[in-house]
């Protein structure tokens, strides 16, 4: 399980066989075991398990994907796709680390630090995976 590297403690968890619609705002690290569908704003870490859907817009420091996610997704500082997690997404970050038999479709802005306005075109693009030509980001 994920730890916050500041006092070594997961700050929330959404386990398996729980699910959430709606917007997530956290400060240290959370991990998501189950379905979560909306909109995740952290300066933290967020933690997708082996088992979790997330479709979300997503703003952290960093990401860990060991489960499935679709949306778009912008981390300050890195994005870490284990194998066998797919990522599909627009995406904006300083690092990318994809495992071999991770999966990433999408696009992909290498950003440095000072390159905000360049991340914030990554939020505006429409969703990778919109159903039936909605712009949402509908599982």
């Amino acid at each position: 399980m994920a730890r916050n590297k500041d006092d070594g403690q997961l700050n929330g968890l959404l386990d398996r066989g729980c699910s959430f619609e709606g917007k997530l705002m956290f400060d240290g690290t959370v991990q998501i075991n189950g379905d979560f569908r909306g909109e995740i704003l952290s300066d933290g870490t967020l933690v997708i398990g082996a088992e979790a859907h997330v479709n979300a817009r997503i703003q952290v420091d960093a990401l860990v994907v060991e489960g499935s996610v679709q949306g778009l997704v912008e981390a300050k500082g890195r994005i870490e796709l284990r194998r066998g997690s797919p990522l599909l997404a627009n995406i904006g970050t300083q690092s990318l680390i994809i495992e071999d038999g991770a999966i990433f479709q999408g696009q992909c802005q290498m950003v440095d630090e000072g390159a905000a306005a360049a991340a914030h075109a990554i939020q505006t693009e429409r969703p990778l995976l919109a159903e039936d030509g909605e712009d949402s980001l509908m599982m």
